[in-house]
């Protein structure tokens, strides 16, 4: 960075907030993230610059960590954005927030059953074969009839 770009750099930052490219720096939210998280509004649109640069302050910071940590917990984004709606109200109850994080715990539950199944599942086609011809591959056969799987659902 030139000595130029890294006083307007500076600038952005004290004066205005900050640029894209610092935010997801602080954040860890790749800027292609952020700018999509502005057009499905999970993010406001920042002000701009007169040279039309987005500027970000630290309460736009505070949210992308919140979303980027909501993601890494494997949170969709419109439970995301209800967690969102429902942090602007201190005073609520957290009742649908605990509903929210247990919905989201017994869909994982739910997947981590699956991904077992699918273990167990593949671990027993593989023991099967022979490791002959593939005329005669019982991964093969399983993969073209479900019948011979030993769990109806996976």
């Amino acid at each position: 960075m030139s000595r130029k770009s890294s006083v307007v750099a500076a600038d952005i930052r004290t004066n205005a907030g900050m640029a894209i490219g610092e935010a997801a720096r602080l954040t860890g939210v790749k800027v292609a993230t952020i700018r999509y998280y502005e057009s499905i509004g999970l993010l406001a649109e920042p002000v701009r610059t007169q040279a039309g640069r987005r500027v970000y302050d630290d309460a736009a910071v505070s949210r992308l960590k919140f979303i980027r940590h909501a993601r890494e917990l494997g949170f969709e984004i419109e439970q995301i954005r209800r967690l969102l709606e429902l942090s602007g109200e201190p005073q609520r109850s957290c009742a649908e927030v605990d509903r929210i994080a247990k919905t989201h715990l017994s869909e994982i539950n739910s997947r981590i059953a699956r991904l077992k199944a699918l273990r167990e599942e593949l671990q027993h086609m593989i023991s099967e074969c022979a490791q002959g011809q593939v005329c005669r591959c019982r991964i093969l056969e399983v993969l073209s009839n479900h019948d011979y799987c030993r769990h109806l659902t996976h």
